[in-house]
């Protein structure tokens, strides 16, 4: 006797955008892309992830549309910053908010590189993120900035020093933070105060040390070239500026640092000369970074809001990613607040007999 034959169910399961995306040999990023349709893919390519989809009769899971968007949304933030101090506020904002908006945050970091292996490196990375976060330098690296822009790969440049044509930005007015950090000294009574400058190549180190000109000016005071000298953001480059500012004849009676690393930089040269901070010299500082409580006496500083300008950065650049017009570019301009932290640092400047 024939036995009856056993029904076969098919559990029920749905065919995940990984499945579809090892058929296709394709990232799930690709798959994504192409579901969405948004971001540059090869015709062949979208074709054969079609065909997988058909295949595979693959429909997309709408309760999960959303939360499926941000998992496979990868921004990349690329750096190449001396300052340890400013990387860790910049990296811990951002992985703050790549955690609570489910996003994957990819790191690189691009050690010296020339103009040409920016671009090769840009090009590389184009290929494999749906936006980026330039911080400083390479925020104002024509060579890296071009080629993204090329790739229609969204950038947002973070603390950056101005606004540009090209790409969108999250910064502070360093002009009128630099200004007001010269006031407060100049309000205490200082007359003669010194400078050192941030690197060269960036607008924001132009910034900071035009608004301490601007000030000095208004007050009627005179900038004297013999305390104003150059660093490049490191603590080293702080020790050689604050040597060469202390050792004149007429050393100033206050510093204003370009960043926190430099300004501390500042105050273990003072205390090597046998000079107090604040009685004998008012040291003042840049950013507010963890630089700035781990000396004594505390910097006073200008804070710039790191955690609120990566918030900002992501925000944009995935407002940018979702927008469904992407023939027309839309740039962002947004300045956000700084404020001064008055901390141990700075004194009125000593009485002389």
């Amino acid at each position: 006797m024939e036995k009856p034959r056993k029904s076969v169910r098919r559990k029920s399961r749905g065919v995940t955008i990984d499945e579809v995306a090892a058929l296709a040999g394709v990232s799930p990023m690709t798959v994504s892309r192409v579901m969405n349709n948004h971001g540059k893919v090869r015709d062949s390519t979208r074709e054969r992830v079609m065909q997988a989809v058909r295949e595979l009769d693959y429909t997309p899971n709408l309760a999960a549309s959303s939360l499926a968007a941000a998992q496979h949304t990868r921004i990349a933030l690329i750096y190449t910053n001396p300052s340890g101090a400013y990387l860790r506020e910049m990296l811990v904002g951002l992985l703050r908010v790549a955690s609570r908006t489910s996003i994957q945050l990819v790191i690189d970091y691009w050690d010296n590189l020339d103009t040409d292996a920016e671009r090769k490196a840009a090009r590389a990375m184009a290929g494999k993120v749906d936006g980026v976060i330039l911080p400083p330098p390479l925020c104002e690296s024509h060579a890296a900035v071009s080629e993204f822009v090329r790739a229609e790969v969204p950038v947002v440049a973070i603390a950056a020093g101005r606004s540009s044509e090209e790409i969108s930005c999250v910064r502070i007015d360093d002009l009128r933070a630099g200004k007001e950090l010269a006031e407060y000294l100049i309000a205490q009574g200082h007359t003669r105060i010194g400078f050192i400058k941030g690197r060269p190549d960036l607008s924001a180190s132009s910034n900071r040390y035009e608004g301490f000109q601007m000030a000095m000016h208004e007050a009627g005071l005179p900038v004297d070239a013999s305390v104003v000298q150059q660093g490049d953001y490191t603590y080293r480059s702080g020790l050689k500026a604050a040597e060469k500012i202390l050792s004149g004849k007429r050393p100033p009676t206050a510093i204003i640092a370009s960043n926190d690393d430099m300004a501390a930089a500042a105050v273990s040269v003072a205390h090597r000369r046998g000079l107090d901070v604040p009685r004998d010299l008012a040291v003042v500082g840049f950013d507010d970074t963890s630089a700035a409580t781990m000396v004594w006496p505390e910097l006073t500083t200008i804070h710039q809001p790191m955690a609120s300008m990566a918030n900002a950065a992501i925000d944009i650049l995935l407002r940018t990613i979702r927008r469904k017009d992407r023939t027309t570019r839309v740039l962002v301009d947004q300045v956000v607040p700084h404020k001064l932290v008055v901390r141990g640092s700075a004194a009125p400047p000593p009485k002389r007999g």
